[in-house]
């Protein structure tokens, strides 16, 4: 549906000269010069749906997708009447011809810049160190308009910006690695798995974040608890991929790995030193080693 992953910023003010701003991502507003815009819940549908279109759309098309459940001659009265509600913001908003709708080119909408720069971030043969901010990883951790999710169209754009804002997130997280910021990419890590928490890939890129900080035991707590999400949600083991990033241990056994169910393979543990108590009566076990402190036994 929507063409706002093909967007490029930078268009210009409007014709009074004011910066108009709409903002999609959490919540709907529209600013001017900063400041709040009222405007009726159905001149903001049809704003939205103009901005997400990112092209002009027939007025048949519009009213169409925007009420579905009415006859044409209806749904075209309500999109008449839409379109007198945009005009009382007092400010231009639409281009409207007797055929065709469109946003107005001179509002800068915040999803497709998000949209741009998660693109960038994806395509992995240019650097984008530009883009490495933390707005960046705040627009990427922003659904599209969560509150609407009453209206078909809207759960279409929705599921599109939410994949794509996904991969995004692990891309940025790989990239805030590999230049050695990992505290920013810790952050943008866990605000991919904040956004799916089922989704391994996002563990996955998270724990490499902590390795390479050398904090095995972070990327092992990052491991349990995908493990433990992924068990209890969809009665799944992790795959050897992500059990394969889990710090080496030595030490034979697996007599330190917890219980489980769902069949897969124990979940890798850091090396420890147990400590067993004996009866002071009792006689050490053949091939204990008694030069040992009293009270434990070697690892």
């Amino acid at each position: 549906m929507g063409h706002w992953s093909q967007y490029r910023p930078g268009g210009p003010m409007s014709a009074e000269g004011h910066v108009m701003t709409l903002r999609l991502l959490k919540s709907f507003a529209l600013s001017v010069d900063q400041n709040r815009v009222p405007i009726s819940s159905s001149a903001q549908r049809l704003l939205a749906f103009l901005a997400l279109q990112n092209m002009p759309r027939s007025r048949t098309y519009v009213a169409g997708m925007l009420w579905p459940d009415v006859t044409a001659s209806r749904a075209n009265a309500n999109l008449r009447s839409s379109l007198w509600r945009a005009t009382r913001t007092g400010h231009q908003v639409i281009d409207a011809s007797t055929q065709e709708l469109a946003i107005c080119k001179h509002i800068d909408v915040d999803i497709h810049v998000a949209a741009t720069r998660a693109h960038r971030l994806l395509d992995m043969s240019h650097p984008c160190d530009d883009i490495l901010t933390a707005q960046t990883r705040e627009d990427l951790s922003a659904d599209l308009l969560p509150e609407w999710s009453e209206n078909e169209w809207v759960l279409v754009e929705q599921e599109q910006y939410h994949e794509l804002r996904l991969y995004a997130l692990e891309a940025m997280t790989e990239r805030l690695t590999a230049a050695g910021r990992h505290g920013e990419a810790v952050a943008a890590g866990l605000a991919a798995v904040r956004a799916e928490p089922l989704r391994e890939s996002a563990h996955r890129v998270l724990m490499n974040a902590h390795l390479a900080a050398g904090n095995r035991g972070a990327a092992l707590r990052q491991y349990e608890q995908c493990r433990r999400v992924l068990l209890e949600e969809l009665g799944l083991e992790p795959s050897q991929t992500l059990r394969d990033l889990v710090p080496a241990h030595s030490g034979g056994g697996d007599a330190g790995a917890p219980a489980h169910s769902g069949g897969g393979s124990a979940a890798p543990q850091l090396p420890t030193r147990r400590i067993v108590c004996h009866p002071a009566s009792e006689v050490p076990a053949q091939g204990t080693d008694t030069s040992a402190p009293a009270g434990t036994v070697p690892a």
